[in-house]
């Protein structure tokens, strides 16, 4: 009370400003003027009258709040506020505000907050952490595994149970796949969103190797697959820190509960099919969602209802359509290699860096963040896929490749050697389609010389077999070093659209 009548000495008897009173007595000036309206308000005057003693003064400045029943004042609906806090850009200070509007009585925001927060404490763990409607799906596989018997070999398989839970409303989705591998994991995440009906705004995933890469603390890599995926459905990836399962405790608990109720309930029964399992899965995942709260009111489902479905995103037009991404070099050859077979992209990246999407029927290539082929895929081993477009002038590769240049390379082996990569060469429909081929014949004569690359030559053109492994195979086998019975050479059509001849060349 000493200084509140500091204050009001200096401000009524010396008539100084708030900030100078401020300065003078070591408090802040919205102190000085909060001091200074409660004697307003309290009717004093200066100077303060004689028999007005501290107990007096702090009574008349900080009344006591009025004594009325806890009933009268207005006890909040916590699990009303928990669930309004759920909302977008909804504050505990904006439902204080609106409490204190019906209840003009009611209690400050400290208790406000301070009770609600005693409240939340007794709440289970998952329930507990406060997640904006339609922000978060948690996504994680279940500890617990269920076995499937082969109906014709008797043989046991595990399922794998992934588990997807929705921060607002734990709203759950489960079902039962092969593996964790990215193809079944990519495509539960497909399933999930399909079950929402909607998207949400992030995805928080366990550091899984099919999600993460390379899992870091701070800077995890998401599999590009994944990030593929979730650039799709417009989503965000947010993988949880290691080792903290706190960032991911709604599906930790969800896995809890799908393990307990659902798995639990099915230990006694056999299943012969995937597809079998997971219509249980989903018969049982309805009466899950459906459950009554213990603790809050209402279920799973009404709470999505109110919660996050209305906030979720709109599911894309068409769904993810599964694809895988591998780095690649472009070849002399300006072919990129993908599962045996051979791709053109634009001669100009040769020896360059590319990025290949995979799909069920195309395979598209990126440098640079900009498409530069796409292809429908060909499951032909050893075949190419061109587009004439990517061909430099005149079948020339970059002015320095050329079949006349591996003919000359060749010829420094041996004769047999310059013969058979003229064969090769002309064997396609066009010369650049066989460099890859040529080039790894010519680089056998490192590995094992070139007198045996000569000899190995020779023997497989009187074989009639110039492809690549059947030489390697020879020199692996040492059969270049073995006799082998003269036979007479047929001779390659002349007319056949395919096949230029050794003419074509000088």
């Amino acid at each position: 009370m000493r200084k509140i009548r500091e204050v009001l000495r200096l401000k009524w008897g010396n008539g100084m400003s708030n900030r100078q009173i401020a300065a003078s007595c070591g408090i802040g000036r919205p102190t000085v003027s909060g001091y200074l309206r409660r004697a307003e308000d309290a009717g004093l005057s200066w100077p303060l009258p004689a028999d007005l003693d501290d107990a007096r003064l702090e009574r008349l400045l900080f009344p006591p709040p009025p004594d009325l029943p806890a009933e009268s004042r207005g006890i909040p609906d916590w699990a009303h506020i928990r669930k309004e806090l759920r909302h977008k850009h909804v504050t505990l200070f904006l439902l204080w505000h609106e409490y204190r509007q019906s209840h003009p009585e009611g209690y400050q925001y400290s208790w406000f907050c301070e009770h609600y927060r005693a409240w939340q404490g007794k709440l289970d763990v998952v329930m507990r952490q406060d997640h904006r409607a339609g922000e978060k799906l948690f996504v994680d596989y279940a500890g617990q595994t269920v076995p499937i018997i082969d109906r014709n070999t008797g043989e046991i398989r595990e399922a794998q149970i992934f588990v997807a839970v929705l921060g607002a409303s734990n709203y759950t989705f489960a079902e039962a796949t092969w593996s964790q591998t990215l193809p079944d994991w990519i495509g539960s995440h497909v399933r999930a969103f399909q079950f929402l009906g909607g998207v949400p705004e992030l995805i928080v995933p366990d550091n899984l190797k099919s999600g993460v890469s390379k899992a870091h603390r701070y800077e995890p890599d998401t599999n590009p697959t994944y990030q593929d995926m979730a650039s799709h459905y417009g989503v965000a990836v947010l993988p949880a820190r290691v080792r903290k399962p706190k960032d991911k405790a709604k599906v930790e608990g969800g896995v809890l509960i799908v393990e307990r109720w659902i798995l639990a309930a099915l230990r006694h029964r056999q299943f012969f099919s995937l597809a079998e399992l997971n219509t249980v899965i989903s018969e049982l995942l309805v009466k899950l969602n459906e459950r009554p709260f213990r603790k809050l009111p209402g279920c799973r489902r009404e709470h999505f209802e109110q919660l996050d479905r209305p906030a979720l995103q709109p599911l894309p037009a068409e769904p993810y359509v599964y694809a895988e991404w591998k780095q690649a070099q472009v070849h002399i050859d300006y072919h990129v290699a993908v599962d045996g077979h051979y791709y053109s992209v634009p001669y100009a990246l040769i020896k360059k860096a590319v990025e290949v999407r995979i799909t069920r029927n195309t395979i598209e290539c990126f440098h640079q963040g900009n498409r530069v082929a796409s292809h429908r895929r060909s499951h032909h081993k050893g075949s190419h896929t061109t587009v004439p477009a990517h061909m430099p002038e005149a079948h020339r590769q970059a002015g320095e490749w050329s079949p006349g240049r591996l003919a000359k390379w060749a010829a420094q082996t041996g004769p047999a050697t310059e013969k058979l990569i003229r064969t090769v060469l002309g064997s396609r429909k066009h010369p650049q389609q066989a460099y890859r081929s040529c080039l790894g014949i010519l680089r056998l004569g490192k590995a094992y010389g070139n007198e045996r690359l000569e000899a190995a030559c020779r023997r497989a053109l009187t074989l009639g077999s110039c492809r690549y492994k059947s030489i390697e195979s020879i020199l692996k086998h040492r059969l270049d070093e073995q006799p082998v019975e003269e036979q007479q050479e047929l001779p390659l059509p002349d007319g056949h659209d395919n096949i230029r001849g050794p003419a074509y060349y000088h």
